[in-house]
């Protein structure tokens, strides 16, 4: 390595100053620009206070547990420095940055000797010359692999291998730098040991080396690069709760990587991290050969009363699922679960038309708890009508004609169609009407849970003649056709249906009150208004009379 100042700001005294910025004694990482002499006392500072807030807490018990899992996450001081030789006259740079960051994560099968682990690091870079700043940017590291664990004894000894990416810095040009980003894709290696010393304290060793598989500088050519990392840290227990572990780690890296290019430009970077890291381990416990007494708990009970959320009333026969075991209520509602541990318990209640609910009651030892559960009743079923409407010569769709179903207003679209939808049950009115075209009444029944069809066929308008007026009566129980009589007062026309329900009457144009009744049949009246030369269809569907 080639000698530097030790007062920051200045140039290598073995060598001349460069034309431009040859040489940059300054560094900083995310946009840090102190005086170098504050920083160090500043992140002292800021690690001392850290260290006595979670050294004030009680002390983890020394005892090595094999963990499923931990995550480590670090915040410290990173010392860079590093060199570029090229065409032109070179650089150098140095510096430090108090906001150095890192995450690693560990998780094992169980407590066996397998596991995987995975590491991301971001690293801000800014060149400055003074105040200046020059170029910089941001790079990455990150891996990720499997990982094997062995416990020699007091001794913890861990070996992983796997993928390593790495965003490694070099310059366009000495002359006038800017930052760029190199890559690397490394078959990593590495290993940790662990051993303990006093007072509960462990000692970590470890290192790693990334074999280069593919290494690409910033315009996608091919490169070479090595490099190593090295590093140490003494953990300090804090907490040991039943399931997991809380541990300071002071902790210490040295990395080291080279970036060859095509052209001979080499780029060569030293990084020395130091800082305080918090580590959670999850287990299952320490295993103990202390016999706990049992306490003899005595069992609870919950009456659960299930209700109406509307009305309040009892709901008979409504089921109720407590630990997985089903109960029926009774005729006042009522369900009692004995036999229950203390704690929290959660039912779920359904019952025929009515939603499903939950609620929790709280079991108190030998006492019996009182639980209401509202259900609420679920919202009708609907259904839907579909309706075609074609020409009556022809047979052919119409598009675009306005239909009238109940109080929905629609078109047809071009296959001569409309599907109106969240109908209620029952009977329901139906009107088509479209200029060059007699109109049609219509009548249809809509089912829950179902699709009903209607077709209606549409006459065009004639003059000169006298109008026509055709259809069927049917029960609405199963569209049975009926025996049925039409009476229109004004017409002075009285008409009977035939065998399959159907009539047919010719009367003049006007606005016509016809009365349809059949035996057992509740009657109705609808007015009708009948264009002389059309054809109206009327389909009635009657009502059957309700026995007394």
């Amino acid at each position: 390595m080639e000698a530097t100042d030790p007062h920051p700001g200045s140039v290598g005294p073995e060598r001349a100053r460069p034309t431009g910025l040859g040489a940059f004694p300054a560094f900083s990482i995310l946009r840090c620009v102190l005086p170098p002499p504050l920083l160090p006392r500043c992140f002292v500072a800021r690690l001392a206070l850290v260290l006595l807030v979670l050294l004030a807490t009680s002390p983890a018990h020394a005892e090595e547990v094999a963990e499923h899992a931990s995550s480590r996450l670090r915040y410290g001081l990173s010392l860079r420095d590093g060199r570029q030789a090229d065409v032109g006259p070179g650089l150098t740079y140095e510096g430090f940055t108090p906001n150095d960051v890192a995450a690693v994560g560990t998780a094992w099968l169980g407590t066996s000797w397998l596991g995987a682990w995975a590491g991301l690091q971001r690293e801000a870079f800014d060149l400055r010359e003074g105040a200046l700043r020059i170029t910089g940017g941001s790079l990455w590291r990150a891996s990720v692999g499997p990982r094997a664990r062995a416990f020699l004894g007091p001794v913890r000894a861990e070996l992983g291998a796997g993928y390593g990416f790495s965003q490694l810095p070099h310059f366009s040009d000495s002359a006038e730098p800017v930052f760029l980003k190199g890559v690397r894709h490394a078959a990593v290696v590495g290993g940790l040991v662990r051993f303990p010393l006093m007072l509960g304290l462990q000692l970590e060793a470890r290192g790693e080396l990334p074999v280069s598989l593919l290494v690409r500088d910033a315009t996608g050519a091919r490169a070479e690069a090595t490099g190593f990392s090295a590093g140490g840290a003494l953990l300090v227990p804090l907490r040991r709760a039943e399931r997991w572990t809380g541990t300071l780690v002071l902790d210490f890296q040295h990395v080291q990587d080279t970036v060859t290019l095509e052209d001979g430009t080499q780029s060569r970077q030293r990084l020395r991290r130091m800082g305080a890291a918090l580590e959670l381990a999850w287990h299952d416990g320490a295993r103990t050969t202390r016999q706990v007494p049992v306490p003899v708990v005595v069992p609870g009970s919950v009456r659960f009363h299930v209700l109406d959320a509307r009305t309040g009333a009892p709901l008979p026969g409504a089921r109720v699922m407590v630990e997985g075991e089903a109960h029926v209520a009774d005729a006042q509602g009522l369900v009692e679960v004995a036999s229950l541990s203390p704690g929290p318990v959660s039912a779920q209640v359904t019952a025929e038309g009515y939603a499903s609910a939950e609620a929790t009651a709280t079991v108190e030892e030998g006492t019996r708890a009182e639980l209401e559960v509202r259900a609420a009743p679920l919202p009708p079923p609907t259904g839907a009508l579909r309706v075609t409407v074609v020409d009556a010569r022809t047979g052919a769709p119409l598009p675009d004609i306005r239909v009238s179903v109940g109080t929905a207003q629609v078109r047809t679209d071009l296959a001569g169609q409309v599907v109106v939808r969240d109908l209620a049950p029952g009977p329901v009115a139906v009107a088509v009407a479209s200029s060059g075209f007699r109109s049609a009444d219509e009548a249809a029944v809509v089912l829950a849970g179902q699709e009903s069809t209607l077709s209606v066929p549409l006459a065009p308008e004639k003059k000169g003649t006298r109008a026509t007026l055709v259809g069927q009566v049917r029960s609405v129980r199963g569209g049975k056709p009926l025996a049925a009589t039409l009476l229109i007062t004004k017409a002075r026309v009285r008409a009977r249906t035939d065998a399959k329900g159907a009539f047919n009457v010719q009367v003049r144009g006007g606005t016509y009150r016809i009365t349809i009744s059949a035996r057992g049949h509740l009657s109705q009246t609808k007015v009708i208004t009948l264009r002389e030369g059309e054809r109206t269809i009327l389909n009635v569907d009657l009502f059957p009379r309700r026995k007394r």
